[in-house]
């Protein structure tokens, strides 16, 4: 069940076989069955998940019960509530699964031990959460200044399979637009095509 996960360390950090053993010490699995949570709004944030297997969504449900999808996350992909799971307040997320997942979940106390025993995974933790600052600012630069389309072809480009295995709506929720406003944006780009 950790072939992903060590390719994903290996990517970043070179750990001998002898860490990579220690390191899976510290990973609980869990199986999650579709529309399973993960975590529910108003709980903390006990665990950042890895993906093995299967696709998660975390989103929020505002004052009007419109929902706001903020992160998929896929095969070897993190997800978690950050703040949450760095302060021990309450979740305003919830995750749910897609699809039937595989997953290694890691505690904070788990986490801070793991980077206490191996020294690299301080460095490997150090460069997830650069990425993810990146990713965000990026996602937050677009979301102000790009058109819908342009929106939408950023993200099949960077998840190609998404169309497949996300309900369109899901899809619109992450972009900021109407469900409508996507299935036009899909058939105009496939009358270009």
């Amino acid at each position: 069940m950790f072939e992903l996960l060590f390719q994903k360390f290996d990517e970043k950090v070179n750990l001998t076989e002898e860490e990579k053993e220690l390191s899976k010490t510290f990973f609980a699995p869990k199986k999650l069955r579709k529309k399973q949570y993960l975590l529910q709004e108003g709980d903390p944030c006990r665990s950042i998940a890895f993906v093995e297997k299967g696709m998660l969504r975390l989103y929020a449900i505002d004052e009007k019960g419109a929902e706001h999808v903020v992160q998929f996350a896929f095969e070897g992909w993190w997800i978690a509530d950050q703040y949450s799971f760095l302060t021990g307040e309450p979740s305003i997320y919830t995750i749910d699964a897609l699809e039937d997942c595989e997953l290694l979940l890691l505690t904070k106390q788990a986490e801070d031990q793991l980077m206490e025993k191996i020294p690299k995974m301080e460095k490997y933790f150090r460069i997830l959460l650069q990425n993810n600052l990146i990713a965000t600012q990026r996602r937050l630069m677009s979301s102000l200044s790009h058109s819908a389309e342009e929106k939408y072809l950023e993200l099949v480009t960077s998840c190609p399979t998404i169309p497949q295995r996300v309900p369109q709506h899901m899809m619109a929720s992450y972009l900021g637009i109407t469900p409508e406003t996507l299935s036009r944006i899909r058939k105009q780009m496939s009358l270009k095509r």
